[in-house]
């Protein structure tokens, strides 16, 4: 059911972006919120949790593949690098990745958080203080947050996309997001871009619904934030966090469900939901390497390597700017 308006808010909770998101979204006849919220503060510790967690191989399948291949994938960038990062991390591949490579030029990182920039740059500067390191917040899906970075010589970028986080992306927002990254790529700048891929079923969900029930934890997070942030009312204990796979559209989706028929207030606006109604928070798309070479080659890049772990569960791709 839509939103009914039962007061108008602020011009402050007017003008929030994250507002103007969550009314959107929770406005729809399927309600959705956009997965890039999950990850406030509380959040990006749940997630560091999460990324701990027996259930959930992706992390620790990445970072052996990573380490297991690095010297391969720093001779594929060549020398001279300047390493791009949209949505940095706590940075430990990247900075394996700059000790690895020949005479890097430096490393830019973008993120929506302050803080975690912040402890990027630390981190960066701390080991490894002969790279220099530019900065900038903001939503790395949007076109100005990439305009400094035109003011930055550098003889080759490379955009460093790890956690597979591109299957956060729905397909053509995927390939918008491509485009992205090689407007602001000269041809033959390289993507290091992770994916996971397409398994077993019960493998998957368990990773999204893990036994200690983090993931439940982080999903609803969310609410709280949406509580603190925006004036709401949710009440935790009616929504139960839910994740599943959809094999056709080979994605794990994950949903809060509204445990029976009650209303929420945020920021004075009323929103319905009815028993059994979901939020779909988040959907996590799963590849296979014919298929993820078709969506580089669509985004505006050529692959050019990729390198798989021992099971096939899991992978890194290299592809260059056409």
């Amino acid at each position: 059911m839509r939103a009914a308006l039962s007061s108008v808010p602020g011009k402050q909770q007017q003008g929030s972006e994250f507002l103007r998101d969550v009314l959107e979204g929770l406005g729809g006849k399927t309600k959705t919120l956009p997965c890039k919220y999950l990850y406030d503060e509380v959040g990006s510790r749940l997630f560091e949790e999460i990324c701990a967690a027996e259930d959930y191989y992706l992390t620790r399948t990445e970072t052996d593949l990573f380490t297991k291949n690095l010297g391969d994938i720093a001779r594929e960038i060549g020398s001279g690098a300047l390493l791009i990062e949209p949505g940095a991390g706590n940075c430990e591949k990247i900075e394996m990745l700059i000790a690895e490579l020949n005479a890097p030029r430096g490393y830019y990182p973008m993120d929506i958080s302050p803080e975690i920039l912040q402890a990027a740059e630390a981190r960066i500067k701390c080991h490894l203080p002969g790279i220099q390191v530019w900065s900038e917040v903001g939503d790395f899906t949007q076109p100005a947050v990439w305009d400094k970075l035109s003011t930055i010589p550098s003889r080759k970028r490379v955009v460093f996309f790890p956690g597979s986080t591109i299957g956060n992306f729905e397909p053509q927002k995927s390939v918008q997001l491509l485009e992205l990254f090689a407007a602001n790529l000269g041809a033959g700048d390289g993507l290091l871009i992770c994916t996971d891929l397409v398994k077993d079923s019960v493998v998957l969900e368990r990773a999204y619904h893990d036994s200690a029930h983090v993931t439940e934890r982080f999903n609803k997070n969310l609410l709280c934030r949406i509580n603190r942030e925006l004036d709401a009312n949710f009440d935790l204990s009616l929504f139960a966090h839910r994740a599943f796979y959809h094999p056709l559209r080979q994605r794990v989706e994950m949903h809060l469900v509204s445990l029976r028929r009650h209303d929420v207030s945020i920021a004075g606006i009323r929103v319905e939901f009815a028993e059994g109604e979901t939020i779909h928070t988040e959907s996590c798309h799963k590849y296979t390497i014919n298929g993820f070479n078709a969506l580089l080659s669509k985004g505006g890049f050529k692959p050019i390597r990729h390198w798989k772990d021992a099971s096939e569960s899991y992978a890194i791709h290299y592809a260059q700017a056409i």
